[in-house]
């Protein structure tokens, strides 16, 4: 019997992508993971930069045994799950646009062409900014409606028939002290009483004018009796 080898060609590993999208600022998860059933399964990885390679990690970012993290080129970049279970994902601390791209996460398993590999392309977007605004009143634009407001309450409510003995009763509703209450009633008391004060000289002059001409008209009479 003549024996014929068998020779299998491999056209290299298999490389599974994925997508990750995150916001600036945030803590961003690209997972990864690879199975463990007993501690032989333990193995080491790598997470990079761009592309999985042929074999390693380009422009590599951690390092691990398996066990620990052998290796960080940033403390920005970090392992935040329990190595001892597979779960070898990377977390972007404070993440930034610039990490957006590829990154490579590389668990190296005996044997040719066993490597697990898998190629993440991350997202960072710019943090959405709030456009809205609160809604704000000036100081000057406060303080005129306060005084518009105030003047015109003032006057509706002091104004109508005010007389000298009424005036502290009608004058105490509106005030915003004891000392602004005296003052408009000491006001409203003068403009009551000067009033009809100011039309005595008028009055005077209109008896006088009169007195003058009856007692002219008696003077005539007089003359022409005499």
């Amino acid at each position: 019997c003549s024996t014929t080898p068998l020779v299998f060609l491999s056209t290299g590993p298999t490389v599974s992508e994925s997508l990750v999208r995150g916001r600036a600022g945030q803590n961003i998860t690209v997972p990864c993971f690879y199975s463990v059933k007993s501690r032989q399964d333990i193995t080491s990885m790598c997470w990079g930069r761009d592309s999985c390679p042929s074999s390693k990690c380009y422009r590599p970012i951690i390092w691990t045994d398996g066990w620990k993290v052998t290796e960080q080129y940033n403390s920005r970049y970090t392992l935040k799950g329990n190595l001892l279970i597979g779960d070898v994902s990377l977390t972007i601390v404070n993440a930034e646009v610039a990490d957006s791209g590829i990154y490579c996460c590389r668990v190296e398993i005996a044997g040719w062409f066993n490597d697990q590999m898998t190629n993440h392309k991350v997202v960072i977007e710019k943090a959405r900014i709030s456009t809205a605004s609160p809604h704000t009143y000036t100081s000057e634009q406060t303080s005129a409606h306060g005084s518009t407001s105030e003047s015109s309450f003032t006057v509706t409510r002091l104004w109508p028939e005010v007389s000298a003995s009424e005036a502290p009763r009608t004058a105490s509703g509106p005030c915003s002290s004891t000392s602004d209450c005296l003052d408009v009633t000491s006001n409203l008391q003068n403009m009551s009483v000067s009033l009809p004060s100011e039309q005595y000289p008028e009055n005077g002059l209109y008896i006088g004018i009169g007195l003058c001409a009856v007692l002219l008209t008696i003077l005539i009479l007089a003359l022409f009796l005499t």
